[in-house]
């Protein structure tokens, strides 16, 4: 696969560049090829963090597996909203949102083919936001390259707020608020 940086990413990263011009691969996934020497800027290897100046050829020299790809999958969804544009999952706890590494099905992204197969031309079947595997909450899916390609905006530009509710198993005994990071455990 190859592409040109477009001038408007002068100046930027070579793995946020990637991200944009490959939304189908994570920046992780891109990261572990620039590293493993399977992406070339006009013939060079470079590392993740350098930057580029527009009008590069990128390519990638990767070899897709069955694995790399995702597969459609019959698993339920509890789908709160839709319409033309977007999709609105409630994500239950112990569902993982993304195929990858040891998760390669039983995952959102599997369901989401499966129910919506027109996400198959959309990078990542429209998932652009992820919950972890523990967490249950709302999950807001790209139908269309148009609806994804604004909410990759909306979310790079923190236009989304977030909301999270937390169960604590405790008591306070003089009231207060809880105003600290959320962990995984």
């Amino acid at each position: 696969m190859t592409a040109t940086i477009p001038a408007s990413l002068a100046g930027e990263r070579l793995d946020l560049v990637l991200v944009r011009l490959f939304p189908e691969y994570s920046r992780s996934r891109l990261q572990k090829w620039i590293k493993d020497g399977q992406v070339t800027v006009n013939q060079q290897k470079l590392r993740a963090k350098d930057t580029v100046f527009g009008g590069e050829i990128v390519e990638l020299t990767v070899q897709l597996t069955e694995e790399t790809r995702w597969q459609a999958q019959e698993i339920p969804l509890h789908i709160v909203y839709e319409d033309e544009f977007v999709i609105v999952i409630n994500k239950p706890a112990d569902l993982v949102v993304h195929p990858g590494a040891g998760n390669v099905d039983g995952t959102l992204g599997n369901a989401l083919l499966h129910r919506f197969p027109e996400l198959e031309s959309v990078p990542r079947a429209g998932v652009v936001h992820r919950l972890d595997k523990d967490t249950t909450g709302l999950l807001v899916v790209a139908r269309n390259l148009i609806a994804q390609k604004s909410l990759v905006e909306q979310l790079q530009a923190r236009e989304f707020e977030r909301e999270y509710q937390a169960m604590v198993v405790s008591v306070m005994t003089a009231g207060g608020t809880v105003n600290e990071p959320i962990g995984r455990h």
